[in-house]
């Protein structure tokens, strides 16, 4: 099930807000939150379900042990997160292996036959930040089961992400407190994310697949639209299901961390992944950059660092190599920015700096989009003019060309202005009045759109 349909926002959801709050209990609402969250994720995969069941219990279980065995703490980490990276791996990277082998030394394996759970990454990652954090003592096991399993298969966060910290909300699983107020903050935040989703997101990325389907033979003109709609249409794509998870949890009283902050007005590498999917590189932080030694280790040793976690980091994304590229790319960036680069950007005006971000980011981009590798060259060299600038026909005849106020939107979109206004516009009761009538404006507009079948699966689902 996902977000964006007529099944949750008009079936699912009205029933379980019906079942969560027909109880004052704060375990039977805990309960009716796992219940609801299983069956929201067996909607689409009842196959699997069972992963997310059996996750639950052995994270679970290896947590209590992590307290209860001390001689055995480093024995008992090492099973348990073996065991979620080996069950992640079967899933997501058997068929890419056994593909990879079968390419380098022509053994003609068999493809196998291995559905990718949907949402097993990052539900596998919070169960391994869970594990960790009990091994260094930053949170206390939950001892309840029925508790952990509402955390981990909670479905507001369910299938992509953000990825929440059982310490972010370890106070909040047992004693939060929903209210009026809350709820309704949460809905405009749904309503907002479900916008920028369905109106932003999908045109653009139905002007990108229009023009990127073409093949690598347009000229620069066409292939720069091409790969700015996908710019635009990852962004409120990611940042989408981020605000309509946000959104979700605070209805039901839980604060989850801000997961987008605008990345694209970053004038550094390095702050554009300070601001990109937060949870994601926050994870990779503090569970593998910094066990691997950081930037506290000799220089030679810093690159293999950077070399190790962001092959992790584009690997994670996609079992593909041009997703290993797209992550030894930034890898790369982030290595020339901390060396020198950054030196050489703060003399430049700010208008250059943030000029040389965007540029390094939809290059990024097009490795991330293009899985071919052979095609990867040719619209590198369409995009520097190779095949010529193109002519405007071009876009006109892939029914594009009309939808440039969009482009517009999402330039605007992408940058705090409206949100800052909103802000200040709120401060008055009549301002108040009228930003909510603009949420439920976009609401209707957006509900109005998926009735009509205008809408499109979330880019994350197949991560």
């Amino acid at each position: 099930m996902v977000f964006t349909s007529l099944v949750f926002l008009f079936l699912f959801l009205p029933a379980t807000f019906t079942a969560y709050f027909l109880f004052r209990d704060r375990a039977m609402r805990n309960v009716v939150l796992l219940i609801v969250s299983l069956l929201f994720y067996s909607w689409g995969e009842p196959r699997y379900v069972v992963l997310i069941i059996v996750s639950i219990i052995m994270n679970w279980g290896i947590a209590l042990l992590l307290v209860r065995h001390t001689n055995w703490r480093r024995s008992i980490l090492t099973i348990g997160v073996g065991a979620n990276i080996v069950g992640l791996g079967v899933f997501k990277y058997t068929g890419f292996l056994i593909g990879s082998l079968d390419r380098l030394l022509a053994l003609n394996l068999p493809a196998p036959n291995i559905f990718l759970p949907i949402g097993i990454s990052f539900y596998t990652f919070q169960a391994i930040s869970y594990l960790v954090d009990v091994y260094r003592g930053h949170v206390v096991p939950q001892k309840n089961p029925l508790f952990f399993g509402a955390y981990l298969a909670l479905f507001a966060k369910l299938i992509a992400g953000p990825i929440v910290r059982y310490r972010q909300i370890e106070t909040e699983i047992v004693s939060r407190r929903e209210n009026l107020g809350e709820f309704v903050e949460g809905l405009r935040r749904f309503a907002l994310g479900l916008g920028k989703k369905v109106l932003i997101a999908d045109t653009m990325g139905s002007i990108a697949d229009k023009i990127l389907s073409t093949g690598p033979y347009v000229g620069a003109i066409p292939a720069w639209v091409g790969f700015t709609a996908y710019t635009f249409q990852i962004y409120f794509d990611f940042s989408a299901y981020s605000d309509m998870a946000i959104g979700l949890g605070r209805m039901f009283g839980f604060h989850f961390l801000e997961n987008f902050n605008y990345p694209y007005v970053a004038r550094s590498v390095t702050e554009f992944w300070r601001r990109w999917h937060i949870s994601l590189s926050s994870f990779f932080r503090d569970y593998i950059y910094i066990p691997l030694g950081g930037n506290r280790v000799s220089q030679g040793r810093w690159v293999v660092n950077m070399a190790v976690v962001w092959g992790i980091t584009g690997l994670w994304h996609g079992d593909s190599w041009n997703f290993v590229l797209w992550g030894l790319y930034y890898g790369l960036l982030l290595a020339c920015e901390k060396l020198f680069l950054r030196t050489w950007m703060e003399k430049v005006p700010r208008i250059l700096q943030h000029t040389f971000v965007i540029l390094s980011f939809v290059f990024g981009w097009l490795f991330f989009r293009i899985e071919d590798f052979s095609l990867i060259g040719g619209w590198l060299g369409a995009m520097v003019g190779t095949h010529g600038w193109g002519h405007p026909m071009t876009l006109n005849a892939l029914n594009v060309l009309h939808k440039y106020l969009w482009f517009i939107v999402a330039a605007v979109g992408s940058t705090p202005v409206v949100s800052n206004l909103f802000k200040d516009v709120r401060k008055t009761p009549l301002g108040g009045l009228l930003v909510d009538l603009w949420t439920g404006a976009i609401l209707i507009w957006s509900v109005l759109e998926i009735a009509l079948g205008g809408f499109s699966p979330f880019i994350y689902f197949q991560f």
